[in-house]
């Protein structure tokens, strides 16, 4: 069984007007154009075998609008709607989407992102190996939207 993995994630903090519009677009086009692009290269063998699972990570920045993040959490929001909409179109053929959705993780990302240091990533921060694990779990078991932590899920929940 063939799984794809869209992970590549870009993140830019500051203010919408102030950030460089190059920036933004190198956000747009690994966050949502990759994505796309991936997904559409290897799901159709994927279709003619019947069977593979598609696993698009998106972030708890998909249910909530992001000041100082604008463009960021609306790229995520575009991987979840994306994810979820597939989900749905290919039930039935073997393949499955799993999205997942991690809040804060300790990962490198928050300092690449000019992130480091905010009340939003000192809270509730997750081990990768579990937000990996929790992923993984919701792959194999064709979930369509997985959360990992009950902060993170009662937050989504909400904000929906």
């Amino acid at each position: 069984m063939d799984i794809l993995v869209n992970s590549a994630r870009f993140g830019l903090v500051g203010s919408f007007p102030e950030n460089a519009l190059e920036r933004e677009l190198s956000m747009i086009r690994v966050n949502k154009i990759a994505v796309v692009i991936l997904t559409k290269l290897f799901l159709n063998d994927m279709l003619n075998r019947g069977n593979g699972k598609i696993l698009n990570v998106a972030s708890t920045a998909a249910f909530l609008p992001g000041p100082l993040m604008a463009v960021y959490y609306a790229t995520k929001a575009h991987v979840l709607s994306f994810g979820e909409a597939l989900a749905h179109e290919l039930a039935g053929t073997g393949v499955t989407v799993t999205t997942l959705c991690p809040g804060p993780t300790k990962t490198q990302f928050q300092e690449r992102a000019d992130q480091k240091g905010t009340r939003l990533v000192e809270v509730g921060v997750m081990a990768p190996d579990k937000v990996a694990r929790i992923g993984y779990k919701g792959l194999m078991q064709g979930g369509k939207v997985v959360i990992p932590g009950f902060l993170n899920k009662t937050a989504a929940w909400f904000s929906r």
